[in-house]
């Protein structure tokens, strides 16, 4: 059947896939199923609740929720009336919050928990168009969102014709959904994106992953995020059992449970996941612990076109029986593949996972387009190259501007930023380009690789070009760093904030008899700062000399959303790293506290 509204994808299930074990969350250590029977229950139910109380189509609901059966009945129910869903992260300040729900429109807020529902219940009383919130959990006294969907049943009949009236109305390029851009400057954009913008992109990568109704699926990406939520529409139509995991600590016990197919992720991940495989590496002795790290170089150099000599072959089949035989065990032992994307992945690690058998694939997008626009697959022969995003989609258009910019144009392009004529005209030409702000090229005539962000780009005071980004991703491979921050604009070099992954640093000064009281003791211990120094010097000669980290200062608290350094999707937010570490820049480049310094940031405005 066609699917041209992200609701049919209910009545292909209805007609097709009749599960037992479609959407799966685990409660009070128990996973708890609900069939395709439930899942349309409920969400039609909530459809039939909002008409009765008066919503209509157009109208906004927000969501603040972590990953949930619960989540796709609400959006569903909301698809099928016209009513825009505003899923919004659980992890924003207060700023952000009172923004996106004042912005938006919102009538109704929909929360995960207690804590959440008390804290935007103060933010809520302040915003006029907001009335109602709920909460999916269960509590005493407070509004659940299951009081909608009973009202919903009870009015099924009274409600019924006017349900079938609208949901025949909605046509593909109505708005479905308006998504805030986490954004590492400023206050969040809405992108708007309509059935059609969501759907083609489903189409567009539908083909490129062998998915079908047998496989199951851990999801744990926020599916506020148009990445996961994307995909979970492709998996609800290939009709594969999705698992909610847990929390993000439980990922690899959750996998492991249920012997995960695939999952999407973002590379921080991946990378913490693998640093808990070295410093369990790291435990092992003699032999065990040879053969470990000698299997982990081996890794390095796999290529994933198979062309091997004899005698690496040999070593890698030897590497997979005693080394990552157990990493297949780690997942669960039955992963077809993984789909990496929001930021720059390591090649090292796809390589490594690559050679421990589990696909390791780079893709790349953007909310603004739905998102995916380049991805990596084993779908057909060359459709792969590590280090690239890989090959474009084939539903859509992309070239590269003069100055390096990738555009973008098709059927996944957003309908444009919520109440922001301005910002929606910068970016979006009339024509249909979208310029992604990001720099990239073509590798070997297909396969996109992305080189950096426009804005994020600078000039040293001799004129020359620094693209940070891939000079960070550069320096994360370092079992020892987090994450980094290149700076140096208008200066005479670039330097580095480093955060140290503290975790495995403090397995490397017990074992190196260093005392410490803390991070901070620990950052500016001589043998700590040697130790960087020389990771620091290992990766300049990959450098060209401009390239290069002159200078680096350690910070001595790990960096992430909650404490602001990180946006939601896990990129650097560089105005609060600088504002949080001035100092430390002033002691790089040795300026006075009441100086400014040469380039963009001024120093006695932040």
């Amino acid at each position: 059947m066609r699917i041209d509204r992200t609701f049919d994808l209910l009545e292909n299930l209805r007609l097709n896939h009749k599960k037992s074990d479609l959407l799966v969350a685990k409660r009070e250590g128990n996973w708890v199923k609900f069939s395709t029977e439930d899942y349309i229950r409920n969400a039609r139910n909530f459809a039939f609740g909002l008409l009765a109380m008066g919503f209509k189509k157009g109208d906004k609901i927000a969501t603040v929720s972590n990953n949930r059966p619960e989540w796709n009945f609400v959006d569903m129910g909301m698809a099928m009336v016209g009513v825009v869903h505003v899923p919004v992260y659980p992890t924003l300040g207060d700023d952000e919050y009172k923004h996106i729900l004042s912005h938006s429109d919102s009538k109704m807020l929909i929360v995960s928990d207690l804590p959440t529902y008390k804290r935007l219940q103060l933010i809520a009383k302040k915003i006029g168009k907001l009335k109602k919130i709920y909460t999916f959990n269960h509590y005493e006294d407070i509004p659940n969102w299951t009081e909608v969907t009973r009202e919903g049943f009870n009015a099924k009949v009274k409600y019924r014709e006017q349900f079938e009236k609208i949901s025949a109305s909605i046509q593909p390029d109505d708005l479905l959904t308006i998504i805030y851009t986490s954004g590492t400057t400023g206050l969040p954009k809405g992108v708007m994106l309509s059935h059609r913008n969501i759907l083609s992109n489903l189409e567009g990568v539908e083909a490129l992953y062998p998915l079908n109704e047998t496989d199951r699926i851990l999801s744990f990406l926020p599916l506020c995020h148009v990445y996961e939520r994307m995909a979970n529409y492709l998996f609800q139509k290939k009709a594969c059992s999705i698992y909610y995991a847990e929390n993000l600590g439980a990922i690899a016990q959750n996998m492991a449970e249920i012997k995960a197919s695939a999952f999407a992720t973002v590379p921080r991940v991946i990378e913490r996941i693998y640093d808990r495989i070295v410093s369990k590496g790291e435990e092992l002795r003699g032999f065990k612990r040879m053969i470990f790290f000698q299997s982990l170089k081996l890794g390095e150099h796999y290529r994933v076109d198979g062309k091997h000599h004899f005698w690496y072959g040999l070593r890698l089949w030897v590497a997979r029986k005693l080394v990552f035989s157990k990493w297949q065990k780690i997942f669960g032992g039955h992963l077809k593949f993984v789909i990496s994307g929001g930021a720059a992945l390591q090649p090292r690690l796809s390589r490594l996972f690559f050679a421990a058998g589990i696909p390791l694939m780079e893709g790349y997008g953007m909310t603004e387009t739905s998102p995916v626009i380049a991805a990596n697959h084993l779908s057909e022969p060359n459709s792969l190259l590590i280090g690239t995003v890989g090959p474009t989609l084939s539903n859509i258009e992309v070239r590269i501007d003069e100055d390096g910019e990738i555009l973008v144009k098709g059927p996944s392009v957003m309908k444009g930023y919520y109440k922001d004529t301005k910002n929606t005209d910068e970016v979006l030409e009339k024509d249909g380009w979208l310029h992604t702000g990001d720099i990239g090229t073509f590798e070997k005539g297909r396969f996109l690789k992305i080189t950096d962000r426009k804005k994020e780009m600078f000039k040293t005071s001799s004129g020359k070009y620094i693209a940070p980004q891939s000079i960070e991703n550069l320096l994360k491979e370092s079992f020892f760093i987090e994450q980094v921050m290149v700076v140096g604009e208008n200066e005479k070099f670039a330097s580095a904030l480093v955060s140290p992954n503290f975790e495995y640093l403090h397995v490397w000064a017990n074992g190196h008899r260093i005392h410490f009281r803390d991070n901070q003791e620990l950052v500016a211990h001589p043998k700590v700062q040697k130790l960087f120094q020389k990771e620091v010097t290992q990766f300049n000669k990959s450098l060209g000399k401009t390239e290069q980290i002159k200078r680096f200062r350690l910070v001595c608290e790990p960096w992430g959303p909650g404490t602001g350094e990180l946006s939601p999707t896990l990129k650097l937010r560089r105005r609060v790293i600088y504002n949080k570490y001035a100092q430390l820049l002033r002691d790089i480049y040795s300026y006075a506290p009441d100086e400014e310094n040469r380039g963009s940031i001024k120093f006695n405005d932040i």
